[in-house]
């Protein structure tokens, strides 16, 4: 099996294109890869259409608060650029592998990294947006609306997209920088994340125990502003634990790769790679 292994000072400079297009490394995985291109390429064309479906029914949904569905659009249209952009160019290096076309596995791995970390860092930063929306909700009550209001969400929605963009631009120069703005942003996220829905989870306990003392019964409206409220809660969960499926495989193996690169490491990359692209076809079932 064939390992590579490089020195810290090594790694800063060392192509990830030129390490992972070698006939060393991709010996033996040719059928494993004529099989994900595949898979890759139906995953491209689903995650494209059901995408791109749910952008023109929330375009007509009159329902939601107009900021929680800025932060739903934003997520699908992450999801539709993985099936335009980095699932095809993604697929184009696994073909190039196949066809030993090394020149064109660099190019397309490349852009599949560069498309990829940006893509991945705005869904992961809508995620958390959507967490906090949702506790923000619960907590201002009536002053909600007047404090996440839709110039604020397209803001801070247009920073998340010129902060990744800019970050994943540093590919060319530096691809630890990348390595470590995936650490800091996927930790500061997490304990957002973790943060918003403990403190929803408490308070819906605390509510529901004061009803209980006071042996009241709410009254209808606010029977169905809470079931309202716990629907769309339930629907953000369930898009996290997507999210957490589909993406720590990956994280696991590249740290593998990290590692030292072989056979078995790259092939694990290519496969928890694929669970990426499922997760932008599964986001849109969710939404429904």
């Amino acid at each position: 099996m064939a390992t590579a292994n490089f020195t810290r000072d090594e790694q800063k400079l060392i192509n990830v294109g030129q390490l992972l297009c070698s006939s060393d490394l991709t010996a033996g995985l040719h059928s494993h890869l004529t099989f994900l291109s595949v898979l890759n390429s139906f995953l491209s064309v689903t995650a494209f259409l059901e995408n791109a479906l749910a952008l023109i029914a929330l375009h007509k949904v009159s329902s939601l608060h107009p900021p929680s569905k800025l932060l739903l659009r934003s997520l699908a249209t992450t999801d539709l650029c993985v099936g335009l952009f980095s699932g095809p160019v993604y697929v184009a290096s696994q073909i190039s592998v196949v066809n030993k076309n090394w020149n064109n596995c660099r190019i397309g791995l490349s852009a599949a990294i560069i498309t990829g970390s940006m893509l991945c860092i705005v869904s992961l930063m809508t995620m958390t947006a959507i967490s906090v929306d949702r506790l923000l909700a619960l907590l201002l009550g009536l002053r909600y609306r007047q404090v996440v209001t839709l110039k604020r969400t397209y803001l801070t929605v247009t920073a998340f997209w010129l902060v990744s963009t800019a970050s994943s631009a540093m590919y060319f120069w530096n691809l630890l920088f990348i390595v470590w703005y995936w650490i800091i942003a996927v930790s500061l996220c997490l304990v957002a994340l973790i943060f918003s829905y403990t403190k929803i989870f408490f308070t819906l306990r605390h509510h529901q125990n004061q009803v209980q003392d006071h042996v009241q019964q709410p009254n209808q409206t606010n029977q169905l502003n809470i079931a309202r409220y716990r629907k769309s809660l339930s629907i953000a969960i369930w898009l996290q634990l997507t999210l957490v499926v589909c993406y720590l495989p990956q994280g696991v193996a590249a740290t593998f790769l990290s590692g030292g690169v072989s056979a078995s490491a790259y092939r694990a990359w290519y496969y928890t790679t694929t669970l990426v692209l499922l997760n932008s076809s599964l986001n849109p079932i969710l939404y429904c």
